[in-house]
């Protein structure tokens, strides 16, 4: 299947080789416009692709290209890795209701060496975590049900992410979910082939991707789409 992108010049990989040997001001700074020409202008048309398949399987995720790519700017200010610009292009989409990206999301990120496709929580924030623990708690055969799924086995495999050594506090020991529980990321990920990042298939692959993971990510999001009952509104006569 071919899309409205035709994929990414082979000069855009050269162009990254180039920054990882030379990733210092003086060297982008007088190859900008090519970096805009070569990286950032197609990024921003791929993203606009994908969002025409992410209008079919997850409307909800569907995200401005100027929003969902990410700058190729580092912040150093807490690093100590002071080089001043990323070597991989980045793009995300998080549900249109999040507050601040929370929740899980779509991600993608090509390097010169490799195209990766995510989906799920990496980082979350302390009440994030209890969020998750306390839906998987309660539905946690739903969610294996939808991780066993033999297509997302085949195509993307296993759920990933860092786990705690002990059950979490306020969840029993004996859980039989026990081992998502102790989870502090959930998420699944798949790398393909370098060379579809200059192929007009890589927008149908990366779609074909996230459409088999978009169960697992709605999942993870009831937490923050739950809307609140409406109170009760209390009427006087005059």
């Amino acid at each position: 299947m071919k899309s409205s992108f035709p994929g990414f010049s082979p000069d855009a990989l050269s162009f990254l080789r180039a920054l990882k040997r030379n990733n210092r001001r003086e060297w982008f700074q007088p190859r900008k416009e090519k970096y805009e020409a070569l990286i950032k202008a197609p990024m921003l048309e791929m993203v606009a692709a994908l969002n025409e398949e992410l209008a079919r399987f997850a409307p909800d995720y569907v995200t401005p290209p100027e929003k969902a790519v990410y700058r190729i700017y580092r912040d150093t200010r807490f690093s100590p890795d002071k080089t001043p610009y990323k070597t991989h292009i980045a793009a995300i989409f998080p549900r249109h209701s999040a507050v601040k990206r929370e929740g899980a999301v779509f991600y993608l990120h090509f390097t010169e060496k490799e195209v990766l496709a995510f989906a799920g929580v990496y980082s979350p924030d302390r009440d994030e975590l209890l969020a998750y623990r306390t839906l998987l708690q309660e539905h946690h055969s739903e969610f294996r049900e939808i991780l066993g799924n033999k297509a997302l086995c085949k195509t993307v495999g296993a759920l990933q992410g860092e786990q705690l050594s002990r059950m979490p506090k306020g969840f029993p020991v004996d859980h039989p979910a026990e081992g998502l529980l102790r989870q502090k990321q959930w998420y699944l990920e798949s790398m393909l082939d370098i060379k579809l990042l200059t192929s007009s298939k890589l927008v149908p692959e990366l779609a074909r991707r996230f459409a088999l993971m978009a169960p697992m990510v709605e999942f993870l999001n009831r937490p923050f789409t739950q809307k609140p009952r409406p109170k009760k509104m209390l009427f006087m006569g005059f």
